[in-house]
């Protein structure tokens, strides 16, 4: 009664904020300590290099730091839009990440919908460990793997020599770079990816197929009518976020895998980076181009957030 008489006297209506943390943290610090290390990851390599971001308005030279290096506003940004590379940078990245959108995003959810019609349950087992592996793969084993697959006298060139067509170095042309790098791209996350729908799918309540049979619906159509509806809240989630990656296609397969022959159609932002930044020093002009990326990356993800809560309701945010 007397804390209670001392509160309201003093006008207060409660505990304050800094006992309210301090209570709460006695009672989970042990949940507080499990996501530490995962805070201080992303302090120092999420939020701490946003500073270096200054270094795109800037004449960056290393011995004066970025605190004495000269500044330069847009300088850097107006050069990258006037490079004749600018627009076929675009391009490529543009083309190859919608055709891994379009052919490598429905795959994992295809794979996990036919695994989950699978009763045997020693096969499909084998199912997911054989397509689970290539994950673990190495990049550079890939990339050598795929090499050697494209060569004059590969496994692809005698596959199309069996069926009448030449072999050649496939990838010495340009027109089957996108192929190559997009079936690679299904065959290497197609298994990892189906993980998080077979999960989904595993949490839908069975009474719902239950009550679909008793109405008569096939397996095809309780796919369509119930796991494909249940399906679509993670999938609109995955597809904002892939959107929100539209730019970034990723340089070490690429850097991995083209020669001057493809340039044309292998050179992306991201290898361009790594070109100018690294292997040229032009860490100011790549920092600049970085930045552009990340910007445009924003953009989609707002605008496929907005779209799709618009239309299904669905969204991040």
């Amino acid at each position: 009664m007397r804390d209670k008489s001392a509160s309201r006297l003093n006008g207060s209506k409660g505990p304050s904020l800094a006992i309210v943390l301090v209570k709460d943290f006695k009672q989970n610090k042990y949940k507080y300590l499990l996501i530490l290390p995962v805070v201080v990851y992303f302090i120092l390599f999420s939020y701490k290099p946003i500073y270096g971001l200054a270094i795109a308005f800037q004449d960056f030279r290393p011995n004066l730091g970025i605190a004495r290096s000269t500044w330069v506003g847009f300088r850097h940004f107006e050069n990258f839009f006037r490079d004749p590379f600018f627009f076929r940078l675009i391009r490529n990245t543009l083309s190859i990440s919608l055709l891994n959108i379009i052919f490598g995003f429905p795959a994992p959810i295809i794979l996990a919908i036919l695994l989950n019609e699978i009763k045997n349950i020693y096969f499909k087992r084998t199912i997911q460990t054989i397509t689970y592996m290539p994950y673990f793969i190495s990049m550079v084993v890939i990339a050598g793997l795929i090499r050697n697959y494209s060569t004059q006298s590969g496994i692809f060139a005698q596959i199309a020599v069996f069926f009448g067509g030449t072999g050649r170095n496939y990838l010495m042309s340009p027109q089957y770079f996108y192929p190559i790098h997009v079936i690679s791209e299904i065959w290497q996350n197609i298994g990892w990816n189906s993980i998080i729908y077979l999960a989904a799918i595993t949490g839908i309540d069975q009474e719902q197929y239950e009550a679909a049979i008793i109405d008569g619906a096939g397996r095809f159509r309780r796919i369509i009518s119930v796991t494909i509806p249940n399906l679509l809240p993670i999938i609109m989630v995955l597809f904002i976020l892939r959107m929100g990656g539209i730019l970034s296609v990723g340089f070490e397969k690429i850097i991995l895998l083209y020669n001057p022959n493809i340039y044309v159609v292998a050179d992306v932002i991201s290898t361009f980076v790594y070109r100018r930044g690294i292997q040229d020093g032009a860490f100011s002009y790549a920092s600049a181009v970085g930045l552009f990326n990340s910007v445009v990356n924003i953009i989609f993800l707002v605008a496929a957030n907005t779209l799709s809560r618009k239309l299904t309701q669905l969204s991040l945010y």
